[in-house]
């Protein structure tokens, strides 16, 4: 998004490309790209949510910062704390070269996939738009 929107839905929609990216890397073996993916996913659907809470867009890709945030709008987030700290990683791993790598592996991104639906779910559910996206495609 170069010109970074402040409407949810736009959030939303971009956010299920990169879920359908998690898929094909995995089908691919490809791990790496496929956690970064998903860190990309979680961090659109949680600005997406921000947003609609009334959050002025802020640039990061710190999921834990963000999840602090949604907190503050309701604390039965504070399930995601860890999922935010593990997937983090995924994007930090991914961009930058000079980190020492964790071999990702198809188990441990299926597990996070599975995890952050369930946060998915959530926000979809708190911004009203459960039936207007299709959870079978997560």
């Amino acid at each position: 998004m170069a010109n970074e929107s402040v409407l949810p839905l736009d959030w939303i929609k971009e956010a299920e490309k990169d879920i359908n990216q998690v898929k094909i890397m995995l089908s691919a073996q490809d791990f790496g790209d496929a956690g970064f993916h998903l860190q990309q996913a979680v961090e659109k659907y949680l600005k997406a949510y921000l947003l609609a809470k009334g959050w002025e867009l802020e640039k990061t890709h710190d999921l834990v910062k963000l999840i602090n945030y949604a907190i503050k709008y309701n604390p039965k987030f504070e399930d995601f704390v860890s999922l935010c700290e593990t997937v983090t990683e995924y994007y930090i791993e991914e961009r930058y070269p000079f980190i020492i790598k964790s071999e990702l592996t198809k188990v441990e991104i299926e597990e996070n996939l599975e995890r952050a639906k369930t946060l998915i779910n959530r926000i979809l559910d708190e911004l009203g738009l459960s039936k207007k996206f299709n959870r079978e495609n997560l």
